[in-house]
């Protein structure tokens, strides 16, 4: 069967959003968090692709704010708010956050998954939006897709197969 619904591809340290009908999804998910809210009675999808925790570290001229979880998700939500979403209808999901390579001293700044993970819940109390569910951690990568329709994260990994959360 072919689905003809759109699909929306969310790239590295990038994030868009689908309202109605239609799939959004990133790949590549390693160290980066995928992190999605959900409008259920809007039917709005929002997806960010997250690299680093801070913003603070930002050394770009034009700083990009969807490559930071302290910025991208506030700039999400306002995206998400612009198209019609309602804050406490909001529910988030994410997945990724692994730990990709074993380093001798564990640093805290060799910890990129694990902080990635941490700063995107921290954001997301300050919020308020509930975090549904996750799969993060591990040592393997993940690509993620959101059904607009349902609000069902599908998560793909080569060492795992298939899930929803």
């Amino acid at each position: 069967m072919i689905d003809d619904r759109l699909l929306v591809k969310v790239g590295m340290a990038d994030l868009n959003l689908v309202k109605g009908s239609g799939i959004i999804r990133t790949t590549g998910l390693g160290s980066c968090v995928g992190l999605t809210l959900y409008d259920p009675a809007a039917y709005i999808a929002g997806m960010a692709h997250i690299m680093l925790p801070s913003s603070d570290t930002a050394r770009e001229g034009k700083m990009n704010v969807a490559k930071y979880a302290d910025t991208a998700i506030p700039e999400l939500l306002r995206l998400m708010e612009q198209a019609g979403a309602v804050r406490s209808r909001l529910a988030a999901k994410m997945a990724g956050g692994a730990q990709m390579f074993a380093f001798q001293s564990m640093s805290e700044t060799m910890r990129i998954g694990p902080r990635n993970a941490e700063t995107c819940k921290s954001v997301l109390q300050q919020l308020a939006i509930p975090l549904l569910a996750e799969d993060t951690g591990g040592n393997y990568g993940r690509t993620i897709e959101m059904d607009c329709e349902t609000g069902i994260l599908h998560i793909r990994s080569v060492q795992f197969g298939e899930k929803e959360i």
